[in-house]
């Protein structure tokens, strides 16, 4: 049986720039399978595109709660999103 690829967008808050996160989370989502992106919002916070199976994406937010030695998370927002063919990988994007 196949499993079915869905997308989900996690703005995570916290002291999530300048400690490592988006590094953190692109290893993590290599680790997982995950494909799509990690970058920096102007607002302090952090956003992840992640497109893989529902159990993928579950550990992945699991682990974004966690973060790095240097992070504090204190909040991870989830909400759906559209899975996108074009990305064949994970990848830290540019800030803003």
């Amino acid at each position: 049986m196949e499993k079915t690829v869905e997308a989900r967008r996690f703005v995570v808050r916290g002291r999530v720039q300048g400690v490592g996160f988006r590094w953190f989370v692109e290893r993590e989502a290599h680790v997982l399978g995950i494909r799509g992106w990690v970058r920096n919002n102007a607002d302090g916070s952090v956003e992840v595109l992640g497109i893989g199976a529902r159990e993928q994406l579950a550990e992945l937010r699991s682990r974004l709660y966690q973060g790095p030695r240097a992070a504090r998370v204190d909040q991870v927002d989830e909400t759906e999103a559209r899975p996108t063919a074009d990305l064949a990988t994970f990848r830290i994007e540019g800030a803003w």
